[in-house]
């Protein structure tokens, strides 16, 4: 009788009995997993509440509505109402009701308040009811450029990545403004980044973009030093900087063919805490003391308390580095609101204000650089990427603690890439308690992220519909889906989109719920189009003609091999290597898929005249090739190296250039004709994730004959495309 009560709470938690997997075959759920994410839900949400009913028991936190729509609310009981809806803009509606309410069809856009006042006796004392009712756009906004047909390209890019003459040995924000304004003068009109969130500056190896401390705040480590007026202005900054331990230090950050996390972190922070006394000696009514101050102010306790976490962190963490985040901080410092908090914020003000400062000046850098691409006439500019969680004992969780079920992690089941699934070690938000709180959480999430950029990459767009939920302490086989509530979810997305003038691109690779492709369409969430993915059931590769129009194409992600390194099989020998494949079998199927496609891209080249006429021969070529190897397994790395060239590389090229997909994007590593991926899924110490740079420097690349070729010949692809 028990486990039957707690499989109905289960289901109506949201939590399936059972989901479709990468093998097209039903998976059933064990009774058992579901119940311990029932309990990390915590089983006291009334998740059974009725939302579309009224009643003092039952009156739902929040009505999402689509503008224009007839929409109805029943109500339960016979009295007489007065309704009022307060409007954001500052209209009052207003009108009298009985059974039900038929909301206007012609409500403005936005956050609005619905009263309803029961008519009664004046003697008689009665409750009235609000509630928060959003009405939103029925799609996301699209720029002009795209409206009127233009087939638009940029570049994506991993900022950290960037080698410069002018960087400290990781790519900043000064970076960012020099390559946006190279690309608009090659056609380009967007550069696409990971998340740019805040990690640990007291933990700078911690460098996943993925695995933020906060998805509200920038990473400080990206702030250009050279460009901090008071570094330039403080002469002890520049007798520091000057200095030869400084200067070699720089080299060696500089030099490294990984990026050094330490060292830059440790470079930057000493610049900038000199830089910042310099900024205290600047007057109440200097223009930049206004400035910060008021970014404090309209940030709010959200940056307040990133700072607070900050500051105490590193204090923290000097002082013993296992206290790498608040679950294991002593006791008194895990509630932001205990006593033992205020006395640290009450003796330590001018650290805290100094995190504050650091916040402000990666904000200011990040505004110049869209700026900048508006300058240049980009139709989109910065193209900015939001992560699909927050580490577990981040500041994000810290400061909002009843969103997060920390008792449980999200990821991917298995699947044929990753045999053993993935565990992200990310807390999920509740969605009964998102709900609850009128999904405020959600919004600020959005227009945190949609500062500053013309485009908004939501990684792992189906988490609006459904996330996979991983018991804590359990590997990602043993996880389940749980649902969240995704039409409001998307309505909301394209209110804020719409308010901030952002495109929404829609992460949607892996296994992809049918259900959720038509909604995200038809709210104009663009799609994800990964040319190595894009075959049909011939296994051949589509035409560029077949390519959705409400998509970005790309060759490859940060997540997959380079566009080399897919042709030498770089993954599949790293992967075997480190020990991703452990069943022989399924590995040797692999190597044998793979070269099916490159023998199947060789092929579609030349169907459809990308392949050079001098190398018609090399399909024939890869087909002995294939033959002779069938014998030999796994086919080695070296038998299939000489057939990668920069022919087949530009063709690639103008084979997804041509593609109907409103947006492209591509790497620079492929444009270097890279091998080594930037990051391996499932992996953690096997592989160093994060880190690897460009081969060379931002100034050369753009100089490059061969590049620039490239980039010409995209660009006049795309222009045949409109």
């Amino acid at each position: 009788m028990e486990n039957k009560r707690l499989n109905d709470l289960a289901t109506e938690a949201g939590i399936v009995s059972e989901y479709i997997n990468a093998y097209g075959k039903p998976q059933a759920i064990p009774a058992e997993t579901r119940h311990r994410i029932l309990e990390a839900m915590n089983t006291d949400i009334p998740v059974g509440r009725p939302v579309s009913h009224l009643h003092a028991s039952s009156l739902p936190h929040v009505k999402v509505v689509i503008q224009g729509q007839i929409v109805t609310l029943p109500l339960e009981d016979t009295n007489n109402y007065q309704w009022q809806i307060h409007t954001e803009q500052g209209e009052i509606f207003h009108g009298y009701c009985q059974l039900q309410l038929i909301l206007p069809t012609d409500l403005p856009l936005g956050y609005h308040t619905l009263l309803l006042i029961p008519k009664v006796k004046p003697e008689t004392h009665s409750r009235q009811y609000s509630i928060q009712l959003i009405v939103a756009p029925e799609r996301c906004y699209e720029p002009d450029a795209i409206t009127r047909g233009e087939k638009l390209w940029g570049a994506c890019v991993q900022l950290y990545t960037l080698r410069s003459e002018n960087n400290w040995g990781i790519g900043d924000f000064g970076d960012l403004k020099y390559m946006l304004q190279e690309l608009a003068q090659r056609g380009g009109a967007f550069i696409g980044l990971n998340p740019l969130h805040a990690i640990y500056p007291a933990m700078p190896e911690n460098a996943s973009p993925y695995s933020p401390s906060s998805r509200h705040w920038l990473n400080i480590i990206y702030i250009a030093v050279h460009q901090v007026e008071d570094f330039n202005y403080s002469a002890e900054a520049q007798e520091w900087w000057h200095s030869t331990e400084t200067q070699s230090k720089l080299q060696q950050a500089r030099q490294a063919v990984w990026v050094d996390y330490a060292t830059v972190m440790t470079l930057k922070m000493a610049a900038l805490r000199l830089a910042y006394r310099q900024f205290k000696f600047r007057s109440d009514d200097d223009p930049q003391q206004i400035a910060f101050q008021q970014f404090v102010t309209k940030s709010g306790k959200n940056l307040y308390s990133q700072a607070v976490y900050d500051a105490l962190h590193h204090k923290l963490y000097e002082e013993n580095h296992a206290y790498w985040g608040w679950p294991v901080w002593p006791e008194e410092y895990r509630e932001p609101e205990s006593n033992a908090v205020k006395a640290f914020c009450h003796s330590h003000p001018q650290e805290i204000e100094f995190f504050l400062w650091l916040q402000w000046l990666a904000d200011i850098q990040l505004a110049e650089c869209f700026t900048a691409s508006q300058t240049s006439h980009m139709s989109i500019g910065i193209y900015r990427d939001l992560a699909v969680g927050v580490a577990q004992g981040g500041s994000e969780t810290w400061c909002n603690r009843s969103i997060y079920c920390t008792k449980a992690s999200v990821g991917a089941p298995p699947d044929i890439l990753g045999p053993l699934g993935q565990n992200w070690g990310l807390p999920p938000m509740n969605p009964h308690v998102l709900k609850a709180q009128a999904y405020q959480p959600f919004i600020e999430l959005l227009r945190s992220n949609m500062r500053h950029c013309g485009a908004l990459r939501i990684d792992h767009v189906m988490s609006l519909l459904r996330l996979w939920w991983i018991p804590q302490g359990e590997t990602a086989d043993k996880g389940v889906y749980v649902h969240y509530p995704v039409d409001d979810l998307l309505a909301i997305l394209a209110l804020e989109s719409q308010r901030n003038r952002c495109l929404v691109i829609g992460e949607d690779l892996g296994i992809v719920p049918e259900e959720i492709v038509d909604k995200l369409r038809d709210r104009g969430v663009y799609s994800y189009k990964v040319f190595y993915f894009e075959r049909n059931e011939q296994g051949e590769y589509r035409s560029p003609d077949e390519y959705p129009v409400q998509a970005m194409a790309t060759i490859t992600t940060h997540d997959l091999p380079t566009l080399r390194g897919f042709w030498q099989n770089e993954d599949l020998t790293l992967g075997e290597a480190i020990g991703l494949y452990p069943d022989k079998a399924l590995l040797a199927d692999l190597y044998s898929e793979r070269k099916r496609c490159k023998q199947e891209l060789l092929a579609s080249l030349s169907r459809h005249g990308y392949l050079l006429e001098e190398l018609g021969k090399t399909s024939e070529e890869l087909s002995k090739a294939d033959t002779l190897s069938s014998l030999q397994k796994p086919i080695s790395l070296a038998q299939t190296e000489h057939l990668m060239s920069t022919d087949i590389n530009q063709s690639i090229h103008r084979y997804i250039a041509h593609s109907a997909c409103a947006l492209l994007g591509l790497q620079p590593e492929d444009w270097l004709d890279m091998e080594r991926p930037v990051n391996i899924p499932g992996t953690t110490e096997e592989y160093p994730n994060w880190r690897r740079k460009l081969t060379i420097t931002l100034e050369n690349m753009f100089a490059d004959t061969h590049i620039n070729h490239l980039l010409q010949t995209v660009e006049g692809c795309r222009k045949q495309s409109a």
